[in-house]
């Protein structure tokens, strides 16, 4: 049923169309741009749930040929991403084939990762997030090497990642929040350690965590105004004065006074 609505958004960023939709646009951004480069040309109208592709290349978008796979190769790194995570929790290789083994043979996961959905590319970011933060912790004996650094920047590209495909991202946020807090909470408690040295690792978490993922998520929405200038159904959620600058809208060029 989605894939009429989130395939037909890929559509509208190849063809450039504009559109409105509750989610934030790094999903359907994404989806666009595995169907351009598998050769997808944004022409299936995807009017109803069913519909056969025919000629269609929509495979890109699913992601079952090598050429193009996009949502079930985001979904199929969800098994490492999870063995990782517990491998670094629990320091048990047991534990963490467990893991994998159960993520490889859930059904919802697999169903889920086949089809033109936003729900592999979310849940790829989330999990990322949550490795990239487990990995940042198990680098605090060596706060500011490159690898800390690594793992703190990737935190904060994975949660703009996953905010900006939906709003559901907010709670990895939250966690990936109340992780910081305590880690800092820790860091102030520690009287081996002079407060200028507290002041940097404060800076270095609003740099990473608050400053990046916000730049990102506001850059998501530049590229999305910037490549749908074409007329079309979502025009209407926006004033005239925007209408005005999209190519095909009965406004455009028009001059909008304030």
């Amino acid at each position: 049923w989605d894939e009429t609505h989130f395939g037909k958004m890929g559509s509208y960023y190849i063809n450039r169309t504009f559109f409105f939709d509750v989610h934030p646009p790094l999903g359907k951004m994404l989806i666009g741009l595995a169907g351009y480069l598998s050769g997808y040309d944004g022409t299936f109208p995807f009017q109803k749930p069913g519909d056969r592709y025919e000629q269609h290349n929509y495979m890109g978008m699913r992601g079952v040929r090598l050429y193009g796979m996009f949502c079930a190769f985001l979904g199929s790194c969800l098994v490492p991403f999870a063995y990782l995570t517990v491998l670094e929790l629990s320091k048990s290789l047991p534990a963490a084939l467990l893991t994998a083994c159960i993520l490889i043979f859930d059904t919802g996961c697999i169903t889920l990762s086949q089809y033109i959905l936003l729900d592999p590319i979310l849940m790829f970011f989330l999990m990322g997030a949550v490795l990239s933060m487990v990995k940042c912790n198990s680098c605090a004996n060596r706060p500011f090497s490159a690898s800390w650094w690594f793992w703190l920047s990737l935190t904060g590209v994975n949660l703009a990642g996953a905010i900006g495909v939906k709003f559901v991202g907010l709670f990895v946020v939250l966690l990936v929040g109340l992780n910081t807090v305590y880690d800092l909470w820790d860091l102030l408690g520690n009287l081996s350690l002079s407060l200028v040295m507290f002041g940097k690792h404060l800076l270095a978490r609003v740099l990473c965590l608050i400053v990046l993922p916000l730049a990102l998520y506001t850059a998501m929405f530049a590229v999305h105004f910037t490549v749908l200038n074409k007329s079309g159904p979502g025009d209407g959620f926006f004033s005239s004065a925007f209408q005005s600058q999209l190519i095909g809208n009965n406004l455009h060029n028009v001059s909008v006074p304030e």
